[in-house]
């Protein structure tokens, strides 16, 4: 749950500068669905690629991490009666 992990304490160090309430466990359907929205985003090409700012390893790492966090984010939701919507932009 490492990767999991990992993407809530960034999403909640960007939550602490909007005041935007933060995320933590047990997770809730709505914050499942969040999480998951946010790696959808994430995982998109241009999001990815940082715009082509970044070297293409950087770019894979990313995605790797997303991916994983990903997978941890349905073991989590699988083992606690939550559902995970699509993630269009898995690879």
């Amino acid at each position: 749950m490492k990767a999991l992990q990992n993407l809530i304490q960034d999403e909640n160090r960007w939550f602490a500068i909007t005041n935007y309430p933060s995320i933590g466990f047990p997770l809730s359907q709505s914050e499942v669905d969040s999480l998951a929205r946010t790696i959808d985003s994430k995982l998109s090409p241009e999001n990815l690629s940082e715009d082509g700012e970044i070297s293409n390893a950087e770019a894979d790492r990313k995605g790797e991490f997303l991916n994983r966090a990903l997978d941890q984010l349905e073991y989590y939701a699988a083992c606690n009666n939550l559902t995970v919507p699509t993630v269009w932009e898995r690879w």
